[in-house]
């Protein structure tokens, strides 16, 4: 083991500069940068910048890693290697620490992967201080933490095994993009363009068409003393298009409560609020765990399938004609967006032929067997990484 201290040349935080939303000048590093712990391009800032002189000691090289060390706590700590494209020039900016390894004992790729493994983490937990909002650590208390140093070749061997694994899973998650990608295209090519209506298709209010009801308070008093514990849909559950079923909590409920909220194959949950761009989001939720119920800000939507079918209107919900009517009637506060039910019931709601729609259910069902086998492929990949990620940094 040694002290990251011993193995960086450089550890420090970026420069300070004030940044724009603009595209001016040279680009800066910020906290959204590394979100997906990746270097995201389209999520660089810009101040204008058109002469680097007086930042040349803060230009990233090839191999830098940057880790976020102020955060909300379960962000402190997300590293993302540096590759430098072309002859590109990019500032390091406040916010993000980067790391510059000494490569005669760490290589980039080995420290970076060490980064991620929970051995790591804990010790990041330990050299936290939280505030109100969010949580940091020094400089000063990152250098004092340990990595374990294997020789170069052994360093090299483990990042290469493990970029392997990496490339694999970003190639299966590519393969689920295009599939839903190519849902996206056939629901265009069958309905044309939602938002103009240019195939000029009946519309109508949801509320005509489905039920619609708003789900259970966490929290909520209750005299009962039968209560049962059945599964609870949140709204960390309910993603763009997708069920997330990583982590699926429960709650004591009455037997009415069970038999009110009870969710069925096929009903369509959405969530009330978010980020702008995501209020209004919906999913399918096709084989429901027993018994289980969801929470009072997700919507549940059961349709009517004698005039619109779930598969439709899933897809309906991702296209710009009911994003767009969410966003405008949405409420939003400090930058989070809501709605409520008599505006989701009131949403204008484009309905084609049955027979049309059944053709397109049918072909979704094929695109979401395709999406199965490479969803398998894809959580057994990311098992294979966590144990080898065990394995050599445990």
């Amino acid at each position: 083991m040694a002290k990251l201290g011993e193995c960086f040349s450089v550890i420090r935080n970026g420069a300070s500069i004030r940044q724009t939303d603009g595209t001016g000048g040279f680009p800066i590093t910020r906290i959204e940068t590394i979100a997906d712990k990746t270097i995201n391009r389209e999520k660089f800032g810009y101040a204008g910048i058109y002469d680097l002189a007086q930042y040349r000691d803060y230009i990233l090289q090839d191999g830098d890693i940057l880790m976020s060390h102020i955060n909300s706590e379960k962000h402190l700590g997300k590293v993302a290697l540096y590759s430098k494209q072309d002859d590109e020039q990019i500032i390091h900016g406040m916010n993000l620490l980067m790391l510059r390894a000494d490569t005669q004992k760490v290589i980039p790729e080995y420290a970076k992967y060490y980064f991620e493994s929970q051995k790591f983490l804990r010790q990041i937990g330990r050299i936290t201080k939280k505030s109100v909002n969010q949580a940091s650590f020094t400089v000063t208390a990152l250098k004092e933490l340990e990595i374990p140093l294997a020789s170069i070749i052994v360093q090299r061997d483990i990042s290469e095994k493990l970029k392997k694994v990496d490339w694999l899973v970003s190639l299966r998650k590519q393969q689920l993009t295009k599939l839903d990608e190519l849902v996206k295209a056939r629901f265009v090519e069958m309905f044309g363009d939602v938002l103009l209506n240019s195939m000029q298709w009946p519309e109508k209010t949801l509320e005509r068409m489905a039920d619609i009801v708003s789900g259970i308070t966490k929290g909520r008093k209750t005299t009962e003393t039968d209560l049962q514990e059945v599964p609870y849909m949140a709204v960390s559950n309910v993603k763009d298009g997708y069920i997330d079923w990583t982590t699926v909590k429960t709650i004591l409920a009455t037997r009415q409560e069970i038999e009110q909220y009870r969710l069925m194959p096929d009903d369509i949950l959405m969530t009330e609020g978010g980020d702008p761009d995501k209020v209004g989001r919906g999913a399918i939720i096709k084989v429901p765990l027993k018994n289980s119920i969801h929470q009072n800000h997700i919507f549940r939507v059961r349709l009517n399938e004698q005039e619109i079918l779930p598969s439709f209107f899933a897809e309906y919900l991702r296209h710009q004609k009911a994003k767009r009517y969410f966003l405008g009637c949405a409420k939003q506060t400090t930058g989070i967006a809501s709605i409520n039910m008599r505006q989701l019931r009131a949403l204008p709601t484009l309905v084609p032929p049955l027979s049309l729609q059944k053709q397109f259910a049918a072909f979704v069902e094929r695109v979401d067997q395709q999406k199965q086998t490479v969803q398998q492929s894809l959580e057994k990949l990311e098992l294979m990484k966590k144990a080898l990620m065990q394995e050599y940094f445990w």
